[in-house]
């Protein structure tokens, strides 16, 4: 006896409650933030020292690197990106 799946998928789930968009976004923001946490330490930057080189608060540095916080600009983080020798690429995919 084979088992079938019941019900629908994980993201249809999560479409249907309204929180696909919200899910997908702290995805994307935890992925940016240890990507600028690994950069930093490799570079042997700390956020006193990032946040300056940003022309930024630290407070600003540290929502930036809350990976909960999904609400940043283009700016800041093209800004983070070219302290650490970085471009930002951004791009739309099929669904």
């Amino acid at each position: 006896m084979s088992k079938k799946n019941i019900g629908s998928s994980f993201d249809e789930f999560l479409t249907e409650n309204a929180t696909l968009n919200e899910a997908t976004a702290v995805a994307v923001k935890r992925v940016i933030t240890w990507q600028i946490e690994q950069e930093m330490k490799a570079q042997n930057l700390n956020k006193t020292e990032m946040a300056k080189k940003m022309h930024t608060s630290r407070a600003a540095l540290n929502r930036l690197l809350d990976e909960n916080d999904t609400s940043l600009t283009l700016t800041t983080l093209a800004s983070a990106a070219a302290v650490l020798g970085k471009t930002l690429k951004m791009e739309l995919a099929v669904a």
